[in-house]
């Protein structure tokens, strides 16, 4: 009976008037379960108030007034102001009347009168000696029925919208609750996880008796919400273990060969992965493994002696490239370093084809290409056992998915230069086999990372000039090609000249998307080869680029680009033995963006970073659930929350471990959180 409740529709309870449940519906609440989730983002102690402030906090109060009076004022620069003023209920000796502020918010002026009571929540500050909150969040208080709902509680204040105000949300919800005493309510939690009630849990994260109960509702809901997640990760690594396949490994004489000639010796960490993969590859089941580490530590070094093992047992391997550039650049590097080997490899992009050889025929060997891999019509792979896709988050599932359907169960490596932090491998990437590379080789010169504001241009112009005339070369980053009317930010295009005259006699070229193939090949053998000595370039540059005599990165708005992908730009440089520089050069005053940038001062470690980048952007951002599939997340934090994730893991693995597809009675209400609710058959769930 309860599952049935929350699934019902907000129409079918007559006591919502009609208009309400339309505004609920316009919001994404049109069923009990979606009104239910929509869980508070913060909550006010309305059993004491506290007192009216008398100094300024970045602290914000949360107190309850009488509304004395209300102005009206004209300002130059602000078209209105509308000024409150509010007396406290039960001065004390030191009371002062606190001022309440709206600038161009007329609809305010239209709900607030004298006499009224307000709960008023802000942040005061000191203006022309007297106590003020601007734009505070406001309730006023009704002498009604439902007073006990709004006060003398712990509080709930949602997440509104115009024509839901909190106290209609809250009075809905607290009616709808109220409908579910009594019932009993199945878990969605294993026992042994969390003992308190589902039902509970959403009576107490709504309208909590007291802090301790609303810390165990909260457990619980974020336990159940990471609880479906690895349950949904736990279906797909079923239905991948489960999948027939071939081993993909030959005995390893090539692999050797190549190893011996490589110039440079392999680190521990890149030789853990390679065995880790070719023990995958030796057997009869997929491989679905993720091969991760930071910008420079010989990933595409690894994935390519996990090719020729499968091509020695007489596969053919693609690797698919989210860009051209890179695309391009891993096939020049790939020829260059099996040149000795006689293997034949084609590159495969939207607008370049190289060697092409009939690929019905089993050649060649190994296939590079863009996702136009995915769509071109001779792309045809006869023996295809292995498939590697670099930078793996740049791809969308269904575009994966379309590769690996072109053999019969190849091996799949996804690997990406983004270090992941711990709760991401146990969420996006959880039915994946992680290896990781933790080790960056010797030889890697150090990185030094300054933030300059863009009064110090001349000062880092002088001393690129002198690296350059040193014999060393350097990048100039811009975040844009050409100007934007939209955008307050420099272009390289239009700063090309600027530098061609600044760095003059020595060459620069201009590299970007929008560089014809061709020419783009031309720009990048100069720079390899030392003539051009400074390449002015757009984030185009961010992954494949391997110059190692490039010492130098100056960023200009740095500030424009997402931590992740600065680090990344910064691993382009460091790659020789050379001390190396990265310069960002930014304006930036909003807090975020100068954490962000500090951050990168600070360290070099991708692991860090990318634990910061998951910090500053937030979960959702960097989980993409359009491209992972994985159910959203309404109140669990990846990173505050992380115990609570591992918790999550080890209780579906041990379901997933005695009852792989949930066919158990009591592990059939679980196949629900994945399937009915996701409106798919399980099977179309990997």
């Amino acid at each position: 009976m309860s599952d049935e409740f929350l699934a019902k529709s907000l129409h079918e309870f007559d006591s919502l008037p009609a208009q309400r449940v339309r505004a609920l519906e316009r919001f994404g609440l049109g069923t009990v379960d979606e009104l239910l989730t929509h869980y508070p983002r913060r909550y006010e102690d309305r059993t004491k108030f506290d007192h009216f402030p008398q100094q300024e906090s970045d602290t914000p109060v949360c107190v309850c007034g009488t509304v004395v009076k209300t102005s009206e004022k004209r300002l130059p620069g602000w078209k209105k102001m509308f000024e409150v003023t509010l007396e406290e209920e039960q001065p004390h000796a030191l009371s002062e009347p606190l001022i309440c502020r709206w600038f161009n918010v007329h609809f305010v002026q239209k709900m607030i009168a004298t006499g009224q009571r307000l709960v008023v929540y802000g942040k005061p500050k000191l203006r022309a000696k007297k106590i003020c909150i601007d734009h505070p969040e406001f309730e006023i208080v009704e002498n009604d029925d439902d007073v006990s709902i709004h006060l003398k509680r712990i509080t709930p204040i949602y997440r509104a919208t115009e024509g839901l105000n909190q106290r209609v949300l809250r009075e809905t919800i607290y009616r709808v609750l109220d409908k579910l005493r009594g019932m009993e309510i199945e878990s969605r939690l294993p026992a042994e996880l969390d003992s308190m009630g589902f039902g509970d849990a959403l009576r107490q994260i709504h309208f909590p008796d007291d802090e301790a109960q609303l810390a165990n509702a909260k457990r619980h809901l974020v336990l159940t919400e990471f609880f479906a997640m690895q349950l949904f990760v736990g279906a797909k690594r079923a239905e991948t273990i489960s999948r027939k396949g071939e081993s993909h490994c030959g005995r390893g004489d090539l692999l050797t060969r190549f190893q011996k000639s490589l110039p440079f010796p392999l680190t521990g960490a890149q030789q853990r992965a390679i065995a880790e993969i070719r023990a995958d590859l030796a057997v009869p089941r997929p491989m679905n493994r993720l091969l991760h580490g930071d910008v420079g530590s010989g990933k595409t070094v690894v994935a390519l002696s996990a090719m020729l093992l499968a091509v020695e047992a007489g596969f053919q391997s693609a690797l698919m490239a989210p860009t051209q550039i890179l695309a391009e650049q891993h096939y020049l590097n790939f020829r260059r370093m099996l040149d000795p080997l006689d293997i034949a490899i084609a590159l495969r992009t939207g607008s370049r084809t190289e060697d092409p050889l009939p690929l019905l025929s089993g050649e060649p060997q190994i296939v590079i290409g863009t996702h136009a891999l995915l769509y071109e019509q001779n792309t045809n792979f006869k023996n295809l056992g292995l498939v590697v896709i670099d930078e793996q988050h740049k791809f969308g599932v269904m575009q994966r998915a379309r590769l690996i359907e072109q053999a019969t169960a190849p091996d799949v490596l996804v690997m990406t230069a983004t270090p992941i932090p711990r709760t991401l491998t146990m969420t996006v990437y959880g039915d994946l086999d992680v290896s990781t590379i933790d080790e960056l080789p010797a030889n890697r010169g150090k990185i030094i990372t300054a933030v300059r504001d863009a009064s110090k241009l001349t000062e880092a112009v002088a001393f690129i000039r002198e690296h350059l005339e040193k014999g060393r070369q350097a990048y100039i980053v811009y975040p844009l090609i050409d100007e934007s009317a939209k955008l307050e930010a420099k272009a390289a295009a239009q700063e090309f000249e600027k530098w061609q005259t600044l760095l003059a006699p020595m060459r620069c070229e201009l590299l970007h998307g929008r560089v014809e193939p061709a020419e783009k090949d031309a720009i990048m053998e100069r720079f390899r080869h030392g003539e051009t000595k400074a390449l002015i370039a757009t984030s185009v540059i961010e992954v494949g680029i391997d110059v190692p005599n490039a010492n130098i990165m100056l960023i200009e708005n740095a500030e424009r680009f997402g931590l992740a992908q600065l680090h990344q730009l910064r691993g382009r440089i460091g790659r020789g033995g050379h001390k190396s520089y990265c310069i960002l050069i930014s304006d930036a005053t909003n807090a975020e963006a100068i954490e962000k940038l500090r951050t990168l001062e600070e360290t070099s470690d991708g692991f860090k970073i990318a634990e910061a980048d998951l910090r500053l952007r937030g979960p959702g951002d960097i989980l993409g659930t359009a491209q992972s599939g994985l159910p959203p997340l309404k109140l669990g934090d990846l990173l505050a929350d992380q115990e609570l994730m591992r918790l999550a893991r080890e209780a579906a693995a041990k379901i997933f471990a005695s009852d792989p597809f949930l066919e158990r009675a009591e592990n059939k209400r679980f196949r629900d959180l994945i399937v009915e609710r996701r409106k798919l058959t399980f099977a179309q769930i990997s």
